[in-house]
């Protein structure tokens, strides 16, 4: 049995009553307790192997680094050209 089916037993979160604020407020609140101890959050192999791809990219100059503020306009760029028809 997977922990996630574990934890779908034992909790049962109203989630098609709840609103987008409130998930998005259960979201932060999971997010900071699961940050307060990262050393007990296991990393799945593939995201070692898709930050070493992306090293090699970056040496490569094949990608580049965005500031946040340029990532989020380029994600808002993209959205937008997406739903446009």
């Amino acid at each position: 049995m997977s922990a996630l089916s574990i934890g779908l037993m034992a909790m049962n979160l109203p989630l098609s009553r709840m609103s987008l604020q409130e998930k998005l407020v259960a979201m932060e609140l999971l997010w900071a307790d699961l940050s307060a101890t990262p050393d007990q959050v296991v990393s799945p192999a593939w995201h070692g192997e898709e930050l070493q791809l992306r090293r090699e990219q970056v040496q490569q100059g094949s990608t580049k680094f965005l500031n946040w503020d340029d990532a989020i306009a380029e994600l808002k760029t993209e959205r937008h050209e997406h739903q446009t028809p």
